[in-house]
């Protein structure tokens, strides 16, 4: 995932130029007239020491009226995501929208690189040294999902259902995510559909060191894989990766404490065709009515940039449940999260969730439990 670094400051301030400037394109529109960038523009470059990045250009900060008061929240909303913020300002000018800029970056954890703009030239090299400095390295170096518990030669045994909901022609990203991180350390992987499962275990010539399945196909490739070869979820390996692992387990055993009525936020990530099997909008709340025996209530939010703003007091929800966040960076899963936890909410995982309602919650995350 390509670290996010966006720009932040006034109208007019010099934002779209410097992203022009930084890419050697002309990305952004540039204009004398206050309030020309509305929506934030993302663009992608290569910066060497840290590889691909998306530059995100936003409106300014102290814009005006209720459109301006419109582009100022998609402004703050595009912090959530991401992992540097750069934020502009002019000689004498640095007032309120730059403090809230800060401000919010403070509390979040943000990394933030002030820049001073229109005065001499700024040293190109110089500058992008400086962004190299100030993103964290997390945000470009991130943890390999597989590869502190198998290793070279090993076997895994990635089980990926084939339905309605399935892209046409095409794995999902986190089957692939998964493959890749084991062709880099050189494992060796086979993919089965859950009914090809017995007939995959047999043809191997010992037992794997691995299975991965997808969440939806828990309870039925658990009862064929033997108890003791470790099994997990490709949703489970992406949220240890992503998420706040240790929020997400405290949070998913605490499921059992739900009550009639209670309100379950659902987060998903991407936006995409609903099917009669979608996990997000039908499997998961019709599993977690069924293992709790209480009438839930859920609501789901869907689209990366859409999921940072929603009531935060536990009278509004019991339980976020996060999905796998297969498209968005960590940076983004923790920006949804942390209200949430602040306000005292429990967090999950869909795939965390969907073992717990199997009853396989402890050994789907067995082999991780040295985090």
């Amino acid at each position: 995932m390509k670290p996010r670094i966006g720009f932040f400051g006034r109208r007019n301030v010099g934002k779209s130029t410097m992203i022009n400037w930084l890419t050697g394109q002309q990305i952004a529109i540039v204009s004398d007239t206050a309030g020309t960038t509305t929506d934030p523009v993302r663009k992608s470059m290569e910066i060497g020491g840290i590889g691909p990045v998306v530059l995100i250009d936003t409106a300014g900060i102290d814009d005006e009226g209720e459109l301006g008061r419109m582009r100022v929240e998609k402004s703050m909303a595009a912090l959530a995501e991401v992992d540097l913020a750069l934020l502009l300002y002019t000689e004498g000018c640095y007032g309120e929208p730059e403090e809230r800029v800060e401000r919010w970056c403070t509390e979040h954890g943000t990394p933030m690189l002030k820049v001073l703009t229109k005065e001499a030239p700024i040293d190109k090299e110089k500058f992008i040294e400086q962004i190299k400095k100030a993103l964290p390295e997390s945000a470009y170096r991130g943890r390999s999902l597989l590869g502190d518990v198998v290793g070279q030669g090993d076997t895994v045994v990635l089980v990926t259902p084939i339905d309605s909901s399935a892209p046409e022609g095409r794995m999902i990203l986190p089957q692939v995510q998964v493959l890749r991180n084991l062709m880099d350390i050189h494992a060796q992987a086979f993919f089965c559909q859950p009914e090809e499962l017995p007939s995959t275990l047999a043809a191997l010539k010992g037992a794997p060191q691995l299975v991965v399945t997808d969440s939806q196909a828990f309870q039925k490739v658990a009862k064929i894989v033997p108890d003791e070869v470790p099994l997990t979820s490709f949703s489970v390996v992406l949220a240890r990766q992503k998420g706040l692992f240790k929020e997400y387990l405290e949070g998913t055993r605490r499921i059992g404490e739900l009550k009639d009525g209670d309100r379950v936020l659902l987060l998903e990530s991407c936006t995409h065709n609903v099917t009669c099997e979608d996990i997000g909008r039908v499997k998961l709340p019709a599993a977690l009515r069924k293992a709790t025996g209480k009438e839930l209530q859920f609501e789901i939010i869907g689209g990366a940039s859409t999921a940072t703003h929603y009531p935060l007091s536990t009278t509004h929800y019991k339980l976020v449940i996060q999905c796998g966040g297969c498209v968005i960076t960590a940076q983004q899963v923790k920006a949804r999260l942390l209200p949430a936890l602040e306000a005292g909410v429990s967090v999950s995982n869909y795939g965390l969730a969907l073992a717990w309602c199997g009853g396989i919650f402890e050994r789907a995350t067995k082999i991780f439990n040295n985090d």
